[in-house]
């Protein structure tokens, strides 16, 4: 009989000890049994007899996880703070047959013929294009600093194919929001079958043709956002992270990973390039790695930055823009850092204000379905006709949202056509595809829409830009938040103006600072750059632990345990302790702790000599809320 470790997929956990007959490699994957439950489970090591009773192995797969998959889960469960089963979760074995199950870096795959091979080489860089790439095949890690609209996409093609002609394949992260038909269309034109598109779109059908391709080798290139990471790709080459300065690439959910920092380990593990590419990247990497820059947009034209001094509102000046762009029959998008149509109700009379019951945070309006919403926990009501408190009628909502700005600019031009664009209306990949589709071919005037508006879409035919609400993103209590205001107005604004000369409407008092930086990314990156030393990252590891419970006191009293322990470890700061900013989601009370330390190995080793039963941990965190 034989005794192993068996790690449970996605569970939180230790490792359990079953016996089998058969001899089975490390890294194989099991099903098992758990009280009276099924589960799945990997094989992490052979073991001695134990002194209890052990359950048997019930199944052996056809599959089996690499040992740098191994590795890698590894490394997530120490530096995360999760089990080795949460993290092993977020990755997909490899296809094997039953005599090739054996330990490699590398399983034998079921090999197939690709379906279609891709089209030869009719990508032609530029001497500043060629320059960059060759730049970035000279280091293992490097940032592709490029404007929006330089040619970054053509530079990593012609990598690929430079890949693919190694028999290598490659990664393709882009925040899901970037997965766009047109990136997806200019991928397969030249690509064809090559190329897997990954995200959490796909039909159960799509999923299982597209693992058939990772599977069998045909895919030579697999786009996606952070999940794609994960998938068990053959003789990897390349991995790319594209706009790597975007938030999404950090997971909410334990494991707390960033897909961004993942991808450059994965870098060193499996010995490959690492591309990190953005407009506007974060002063983390910039200062990190090494970087080329590439200026100047695709297409020649001139953007003419024009600020009001107003809080939120859709102004006179924005109206008489919008209305000599549709007489000239042109096109305009709108950007807001909110979806929804107002983020707060307020009583105009006493002051009350409509917070979710079960979060301490204020509720959005939906007219659509005439609805207060929480966008923490989802909890909605409908909305009031006068105030719980004291009856009055007069019910004012503050900060503009995208359904309301759609209805206000439709009521001053009736004619025109205005479109609603985020995640509440755009909800499917087939919607998206036919909005942009209307838009470009001029089906759609004006555009109003929130982050999802600045992300990666060709917009030909837009000459006029609005950007509200910066100076909220400008305010918030995050260490990043000029470095997130100032990235969002550059991402909007490389929207416009692809063809024609485009004009930048942005309502901020902040002039000074947007206007000193806007066109001179790198200037401000080496002002912030000095803000940071001996604060924050890159110059400082930063972690915060959430402790949550119904009963607020029971979260207090163990977040005051785990601070008295964390007191004994000199080479650690506590910045700061107590209420969270939102004191109350899903009806528990949160508490927290933030550290600051010059290497993660202090903050990991105090944290793993103090962590409590309530301490959720968050490495490198980028939610302050």
């Amino acid at each position: 009989m034989n005794y192993y470790n068996i790690s449970l997929i996605n569970s939180p956990l230790e490792p359990f000890t079953y016996q089998s007959k058969s001899t089975i490699d490390i890294g194989t994957k099991v099903k098992v049994k758990v009280k009276n439950r099924e589960i799945d489970g990997v094989v992490l090591a052979t073991c001695k007899e134990p002194d209890f009773k052990t359950n048997e192995i019930l199944e052996i797969y056809n599959s089996v996880y690499s040992s740098k998959q191994l590795s890698l889960a590894g490394f997530i469960s120490v530096y995360y703070f999760c089990s080795f089963g949460e993290a092993i979760g977020l990755m997909m074995s490899y296809e094997c047959e039953i005599e090739n199950l054996v330990q490699s870096d590398i399983p034998q795959v079921i090999a197939s013929e690709a379906r279609q091979s891709y089209v030869s080489s009719s990508i032609i860089l530029s001497a500043k294009q060629n320059e960059a790439l060759e730049f970035l095949k000279k280091h293992k890690t490097s940032l592709l600093f490029g404007d929006t609209g330089s040619g970054k996409t053509e530079i990593y093609m012609k990598y690929f194919e430079e890949m693919i002609e190694q028999k290598k394949r490659s990664i393709f992260l882009m925040p899901e929001i970037s997965l766009t038909p047109q990136m997806n269309q200019r991928l397969h034109k030249h690509f064809g079958d090559a190329v897997v598109m990954w995200h959490s779109k796909l039909t159960p059908k799509q999923k299982k043709s597209a693992l058939a391709s990772i599977h069998d080798g045909s895919a030579k290139i697999v786009a996606g956002p952070r999940s794609a990471l994960f998938l068990p790709i053959k003789d990897l080459g390349l991995i790319v992270v594209d706009e790597e300065h975007d938030d999404s690439y950090k997971s909410s959910a334990r494991p707390r990973y960033n897909a961004r920092d993942l991808a450059i380990y994965m870098g060193k593990l499996y010995d490959i390039p690492v591309v990190l590419g953005s407009a506007t990247p974060s002063l983390t990497t910039y200062v990190k790695f090494p970087h080329v820059r590439l200026r100047g947009g695709h297409f020649s034209s001139n953007k003419e930055f024009v600020y009001e001094r107003s809080d939120e509102k859709l102004s006179p000046m924005i109206l008489g823009s919008l209305k000599n762009t549709l007489e000239a029959k042109e096109q305009a998008i709108l950007f807001l850092p909110t979806r929804a149509n107002f983020k707060y109700l307020i009583c105009g009379d006493c002051g009350h204000n409509y917070k979710c019951v079960f979060c301490s945070v204020g509720m959005s309006i939906h007219q659509k379905t005439r609805s207060l919403k929480c966008h923490y926990c989802n909890f909605a009501q409908a909305i009031p006709q006068e105030c719980s408190e004291c009856g009055s009628s007069n019910l004012i909502s503050t900060r503009l949202g995208t359904a309301e700005v759609v209805k206000d600019i439709k009521s001053e031009f009736e004619e025109a056509a205005i479109e609603q664009f985020d995640r509440d209306v755009i909800t499917t990949s087939n919607k998206l595809k036919k909005t942009l589709k209307r838009f470009n071919d001029k089906e759609i005037d004006i555009l109003v829409g929130t982050q999802m508006i600045s992300k990666g879409h060709d917009y030909h035919g837009v000459s006029l830009a609005v950007v509200l609400g910066l100076d909220n993103m400008l305010n918030m209590s995050d260490y990043r938040a000029r470095e997130k205001a100032l990235s969002m107005l550059i991402q909007v604004a490389g929207r416009s103006g692809r063809k024609e000369n485009a004009k930048v409407l942005v309502q901020s008092f902040n002039e000074d600072f947007f206007s000193a930086y806007v066109n001179k990314y790198e200037n401000f990156l080496e002002d912030e750059n000095e803000y940071r030393k001996e604060l924050y990252p890159p110059y400082k590891k930063l972690c915060r632990i959430l402790f949550s419970h119904k009963n607020g006191i029971k979260a207090a009293d163990t977040m005051n345990e785990m601070l008295s322990c964390l007191r004994n470890f000199s080479n650690i700061e506590i910045v700061g302790f107590g209420k969270c900013a939102v004191e109350r989601v899903a009806d528990k009370y949160r508490f927290e702790i933030l550290l600051r330390s010059d290497k993660s190995t202090n903050l990991i080793k105090a944290i793993a000599a103090c962590k409590v039963g309530l301490a959720e941990i968050d490495m490198d965190p980028i939610d302050f809320s």
